[in-house]
């Protein structure tokens, strides 16, 4: 019985997932409050991930998933000055005497 209760809290459940995902969002959202929450359920799924895979494998995941945080991140700060104007124009290079040729 001690056995099937160990086995179980080391398997990767979709409530894992789910909870840092959640908290994940809530942070990203702006609720800082959250952020305990979100190392708290990132610990336990990372501990329970790298049970399961290699170290090469979870190094790789690891990388992976902070690859999509900083486009993630990118994506979200270029949003903060969406609606701004911006000069798009092309810089004339050499003035209007090369138009002439």
């Amino acid at each position: 019985m001690e056995a099937q209760i160990e086995q179980q809290l080391e398997k990767i459940l979709p409530e894992d997932l789910a909870r840092t995902f959640e908290s994940a969002y809530h942070v990203f959202q702006g609720d800082h409050e959250r952020m305990d929450d979100l190392l708290k359920n990132g610990g336990v799924l990372l501990r329970k991930v790298a049970r399961k895979l290699s170290p090469t494998q979870t190094i790789l995941g690891i990388a992976a998933i902070a690859a999509v945080a900083v486009v993630l991140i990118n994506r979200a700060t270029d949003d903060d000055h969406e609606g701004e104007a911006h000069d798009v124009s092309k810089p004339k290079i050499g003035g209007k005497d090369q138009d002439k040729k």
